[in-house]
């Protein structure tokens, strides 16, 4: 079998998995930050945290995909394993970074609004 194939696999596997944990996660905690910019309406909180975490595993699970078509012929199972690692690491890399900036914007809006009151 194709080495590709395989790696394929266990990249779209692993990361997907490490997606939709770090989205549950953020799900479940990130209520109490929309909160804090919408209060007194719980239900269009949750109802924007569900729109905030569909929007991050269709980015997220998308561009693992698209970075497939990246990959170059893999002929060993050290390059298949190099490849795999490196490929989690980006995404992992790239879901800090999304998380930190989002973090970062919604306590400059909060900071901003609560100055303003």
């Amino acid at each position: 079998m194709n080495l590709n194939i395989i790696g394929y696999l266990m990249y779209l596997g692993i990361t997907t998995f490490i997606i939709l944990k770090v989205g549950k996660i953020c799900y479940r905690n990130g209520n109490i930050f929309v909160l804090e910019l919408i209060p007194n309406h719980t239900d269009l909180c949750q109802k924007i945290n569900q729109v905030l975490l569909l929007a991050y595993y269709l980015l997220n699970i998308g561009y693992c995909a698209m970075t497939l078509i990246s990959w170059q012929k893999i002929v060993s199972s050290t390059q298949l394993i190099e490849t795999i690692c490196v490929k989690t690491a980006v995404i992992v890399f790239i879901i800090s970074i999304l998380h930190y900036l989002n973090i970062l914007i919604i306590t400059k809006y909060v900071q901003k609004l609560i100055h303003n009151n």
